[in-house]
């Protein structure tokens, strides 16, 4: 483990069900593949977001290589609390893994979502929708492995097209100790078709753990009605956040200060280039012209970048 990951062995884990206790709509940033890191952790943090997700990690590849551990997950004191997002498709794997990151992280989530074909084709992310008594025995055993009783597991997933099996599943992993449930309205085959919100609210209302939804919400308004339509007791984020860091705080769109704040973030932390470049992208998409991007786009060096933003907002 890195420097940076022991840093947490000092510091206070927190049990994240107080988020869902407090009465509030919990504020989540969803896992990012390259994004949702670190740095960017640390900034939406800053603007009113309650729980963050790391990256989704590959469990088998976490556990076997040192070197996977090193550049897949990096925290510290500040970073809480933090779920570690996992795709396993095997119970004691997802343990080993789930024991190696406890004592710095407040909790695992299984990725039962991922459409992406890579991850069906090995056994991962959303095919478990269709494997209920597995995804169960993967709960089961991480609660029976892990010592510490505030440490959460959640999974993640996407709904079936007969809504009875999507309920079959969660009641099936609520049974098995699940903490809470992030559903994504979609089914596997859609994109960007609109999301049934009217689904989440059925497995809300079959369930006693809460139930977080998720999918195509851009702006805090967004996020109260969707509350209001399935009155699922937490809000997951994740290109609205790309797009818009400080949203859970209110804002219309990407203020200056949080340009500002994530260019100190990211050089304090190391970002690499193209990291720091893509989330300036997202960052300035709504408040730049056509003209603006098309320089902004291309810069290649993060001088280049910290020069733009001096000579053309004076950040």
């Amino acid at each position: 483990m890195s420097g940076d990951i022991r840093e947490t062995e000092e510091c206070q884990l927190k049990d994240p069900m107080d988020l869902f206790h407090s009465g509030q709509v919990v504020k989540i940033c969803a896992p990012m593949v390259r994004y949702s890191k670190l740095a960017f952790r640390t900034l939406v943090r800053k603007y009113s977001c309650d729980l963050c997700y790391t990256p989704m990690i590959v469990a088998a590849d976490f556990v076997r290589s040192a070197k996977a551990r090193d550049s897949e997950f990096t925290t510290n004191k500040g970073d809480h609390p933090l779920i570690v997002q996992f795709a396993a498709k095997e119970a004691q794997v997802l343990c080993d893994a789930a024991r190696i990151v406890c004592p710095f992280a407040d909790g695992i989530d299984l990725n039962c979502g991922c459409p992406q074909r890579w991850a069906i084709s090995e056994g991962y992310g959303a095919c478990l929708i269709n494997k209920p008594e597995l995804v169960k025995d993967m709960v089961r055993h991480v609660r029976s492995q892990i010592d510490n009783p505030k440490f959460s597991v959640s999974i993640k997933i996407r709904i079936h097209e007969d809504l009875k099996r999507t309920v079959d599943l969660c009641q099936k992993a609520e049974a098995a100790g699940v903490s809470w449930i992030t559903v994504h309205g979609r089914s596997i085959e859609e994109r960007h078709q609109p999301v049934h919100y009217d689904a989440i609210k059925i497995i809300k209302q079959s369930m006693s753990i809460p139930v977080v939804a998720n999918g195509d919400i851009k702006t805090l308004k967004d996020a109260e009605n969707v509350h209001h339509l399935t009155e699922a007791d937490g809000i997951m984020v994740a290109r609205g956040l790309l797009a818009n860091p400080a949203m859970f705080a209110g804002y219309e769109e990407t203020p200056f200060q949080c340009i500002q704040d994530w260019v100190d973030i990211a050089l304090e932390h190391g970002t690499p280039f193209t990291c720091f470049h893509h989330h300036l992208m997202y960052m300035m998409e709504r408040i730049t012209s056509k003209q603006e991007k098309k320089v902004f786009n291309v810069l290649s060096s993060t001088s280049a970048v910290l020069d733009y933003l001096n000579d053309r907002y004076g950040v």
